[in-house]
Order: C-alpha cells, then structure tokens, then sequence
C-alpha cells in the first residue's frame, strides 16, 4: 500500500517546521511502497531536491485559489471554529485533491501534515481514517509565545481537541507533548513518533577544535531563538568570558540582519552552505531555548554531529537525553555558564560521542521509520 502524506505548503527545508514533513517522509516512503505527497503550491515554486530525490516519492501539487475565492474559504473556516491562524491557509483545493488521491486503488494511509492541513481535511476524515502528524502540541506552544487572551486560548483547546477527536491516530514529537494531548482529550489514539534527522548522512566531528569556539545554530526570525540569543549574550557569556577571555561565539542561521552585539568574540556568519564546517569549528554546540515546544529539530542535529550538546532544560523537555550522558543540561545561566567553561576546556568529549550514539538509537530516518512500521 502507498501512504498519502498532505503538506500545506510547497516542501522546501526552510525551518524546522518542514525537517519534520521531510522526516516523516522519508520514514513513510521507506516503511511502504513509496510515497505520495500531495502539497499546496505555496512559499516555494517546486520542491527541494531533498523531497523529490527521497527514493519511491511522488510529487502532486494542488493550486490554492486567490482573491474573492480564497476570502470566502477562510470565511468558512473561520465560522466552523477554525483559529485565524490556521484558518488563512486552509485550502479547499488542496482538499478536494486530498479526497481524490485517497481513492487511489493500492492507497494506505492518509497522514495530515500539521493542523492546517487536519483541519482542510475534516469531511475526507468523516469518510475515512485520516493519520494528523502533530508539530507541537499546538495550545501549550502558541499559548506561550503569543500574548493570547483567556478566550482565544480557550477556543485554540477546542480546537486542537477536535482535531484529535476526529484523527484516526495523531503522531506526536514527545511524550511529554502525548501527555498535554491525553489531558485535552482522553479518548486520543496516539503514537510517538519523534523529529528525526539523517543521521546516516552526517558524518561525527572528530577530534577537538582548535579555538574555544561555541556554536548557536538556529533561524532568528523564530521567537524562542531570538528569546535564546538575547539569554546567551545578556546572561551566559559574562560569565564564560570571566574565567576563558578568549572564547568565542559563532552564530549561524538566518534572521540576523543586524549583529546582536559589537564585541568581536561574538561571530556571525549567517547561512552557511557548509554546516558541518561550522560544527567542525566548534568544541560544543549550544541551545539555550527558554520557551517553546515540541523537539527542537537542531538540538537532535548537533548530537548527530557528535559535538557536546549544552541546553537548557526547557530545550531538552522533550528529548530522551541524560544529563552529563548524553548531553549537559542547565537550569540558570549559572550553570550554562558553568557547563559552557568545561565543554570550551575539552572537558565533554565523551559526551558528544554518547550524544551521536543516542541520535543514531532514538532519532534517526531509521528508527522514525521502524516506529512508523509497527
């Protein structure tokens, strides 16, 4: 049988959002017969080579309508509950392909890729099963990061229940994302299926870095980073520099059109073509996230990189990982600072290598796509 996988935009990996789609994809396509993802042509002309090369994918897009066409379908949305939003993407386009691909004689499952996409698809899920692939557990994350009043909360919980009542299996990042939906609705039929990268396909940095060098690898234009950032430079790196003068911190991603501080040990490079580059210059990688939800999807790739990962324990609140195991956790700047000074003196190589095992274990393409079997 050959799964369904519907996206509600143009699959291109720009964010942390589409290294999930491409994950599940890739462990679809290898848990079957190939794969059928079906996207709305939206932030993106065609899809990234990653998406199309994925051995067995087929790729079928769908035209979003526009103007008047495109104001009345989010009209509609709006009035059946739908969240603003989620309600400006949901394409009825998208959804009458979705029904059609469905029919297909030899089609599994049908999985929707994000609540846009689970909400699109409400009247094929009356018809038949339809699989919604969680990216967070949508009420805690948004309810966190946005400034949402008590009844714009309360209908963003009724509608990610609904979402769970009518899915005939949601498949989310972490347990503890599992326990949060278990809360909302009880009756949930769950699965763990976790974000993954290509493990198989990152080769581990050996050997120790010359300088004491950082890295902080993120898109700035996301809120918690941003929130991160502002906590390293602020509150960790007058601490670090205390005891090493000389350590640096190299920040790589986009979203960082002005430098976030004039001192000259803090380096940014932007979007780098040559990530393992970046972490072969490092003696640790960082992420000091102080909000958000699900799994951050860099935090799995720098235990890929078998670098030592240094977190908060916010970032790590998802993660199966083990403190001065696997990676090294923190709860204040104190102790960040503190982990930090240790990792820059060579002092956590051990840890990296257990972090590449635990990512070749737990969070790889290979076991996504066993869990996916089962």
């Amino acid at each position: 049988m050959r799964d369904l996988l519907v996206c509600s935009h143009t699959p291109v990996l720009r964010s942390g959002q589409t290294m999930r789609t491409y994950g599940i994809a890739r462990a679809l396509a290898g848990a079957g017969n190939g794969l059928t993802l079906l996207y709305a042509r939206f932030e993106g002309e065609r899809p990234d080579e990653a998406f199309s090369s994925i051995p067995g994918i087929e790729l079928v897009q769908a035209i979003p309508s526009r103007g008047a066409r495109r104001a009345l379908a989010y009209g509609r949305a709006r009035l059946a509950g739908i969240p603003e939003a989620f309600a400006r993407g949901v394409s009825p386009e998208l959804a009458a392909a979705a029904a059609e691909q469905a029919r297909a004689e030899d089609r599994g499952r049908v999985v929707a890729d994000g609540p846009i996409v689970a909400a699109a698809l409400r009247g094929l899920a009356r018809r038949r099963p339809v699989v919604y692939n969680a990216h967070n557990f949508e009420s805690g994350f948004r309810g966190e990061l946005e400034a949402e009043s008590p009844r714009s909360l309360a209908r963003l919980r009724r509608f990610e229940r609904s979402l769970l009542e009518q899915a005939a299996e949601s498949w989310m990042v972490s347990e503890a994302d599992m326990a949060a939906a278990r809360e909302l609705c009880p009756g949930a039929r769950l699965r763990y299926a976790p974000n993954v990268v290509d493990v198989a396909a990152i080769e581990p940095v050996m050997g120790l870095a010359e300088q004491q060098r950082a890295l902080f690898v993120a898109n700035f234009t996301y809120e918690p980073n941003r929130n991160g950032l502002e906590f390293l430079l602020e509150a960790v790196m007058p601490l670090v520099w205390e005891q090493l003068p000389e350590a640096l911190l190299r920040l790589v991603g986009a979203g960082l059109d002005e430098p976030p501080s004039t001192d000259p040990r803090v380096e940014v490079s932007g979007f780098v073509s040559d990530l393992a580059g970046a972490y072969r210059s490092a003696r640790c990688a960082l992420v000091p996230l102080l909000q958000g939800g699900g799994t951050p999807l860099k935090f799995v790739e720098a235990l890929a990189y078998g670098v030592p990962v240094l977190a908060t324990r916010r970032a790590a609140a998802g993660l199966a990982v083990q403190d001065g195991v696997d990676c090294l956790l923190a709860q204040d700047e104190r102790e960040l600072a503190a982990a930090l000074v240790q990792a820059l003196r060579g002092r956590a190589v051990d840890v990296g290598r257990r972090g590449r095992a635990l990512a070749e274990q737990r969070y790889s393409i290979e076991a996504l796509t066993d869990l996916l079997q089962r």
